[in-house]
């Protein structure tokens, strides 16, 4: 695989200069700041789509998150990214906007950490995803205040990420904002 493929990511100051490259699971041993994206679709009823992820994912399996998420690759934009992999994992497309971007660092039990500089991409879909088995092993629409209280009570059954975002960007993540 090239470095312009899906087997790295792009490395970025806290600026989000770019850096070059690294190999994805390299990258998250050692912890490097790199790009990525998170995104978070709507219903018409304010509903936020979550997804739990696959059973077999390297990180993370098995546990809520937002719609999907992923890394840019290079000369991608965050929207391009978003909307390519929104297709990859959960099966539809839909228009995407940029909202607001944060960096976060969330260690896991086996030895890889997320350091990322996260795009937030918010948009609408009123339909089923088809969601692809090999990232998604569940979904379900949920209202915020429901998810909120669901966080509280049972952490453990979410990424840190998407606790993380949801806990200090909610009020920019809500669909009225696009």
């Amino acid at each position: 695989m090239t470095e312009t493929g899906t087997n790295y990511v792009i490395l970025v100051d806290e600026n989000d200069n770019p850096l070059g490259t690294m190999e994805k699971i390299e990258a998250h041993e050692k912890a490097r700041l790199h790009r990525a994206f998170s995104v978070f679709i709507y219903n018409s009823k304010n509903e936020l789509m979550l997804q739990q992820r696959a059973l077999t994912k390297y990180h993370t399996p098995g546990l809520w998150t937002n719609t999907c998420c992923s890394h840019q690759r290079l000369d991608e934009s965050n929207i391009e990214a978003g909307k390519r992999r929104l297709y990859e994992e959960m099966g539809f497309s839909t228009e995407l906007q940029e909202t607001i971007s944060f960096i976060y660092k969330a260690p896991f039990d086996n030895g890889l950490t997320e350091h990322e500089y996260d795009y937030i991409l918010v948009g609408e879909y009123n339909e089923e995803p088809n969601p692809n088995p090999e990232e998604v092993n569940d979904w379900k629409w949920m209202k915020l205040e429901d998810i909120e209280a669901d966080i509280k009570a049972h952490p453990k059954k979410y990424t840190e990420w998407f606790k993380i975002i949801f806990e200090k960007h909610k009020s920019e993540m809500v669909k009225s904002s696009i």
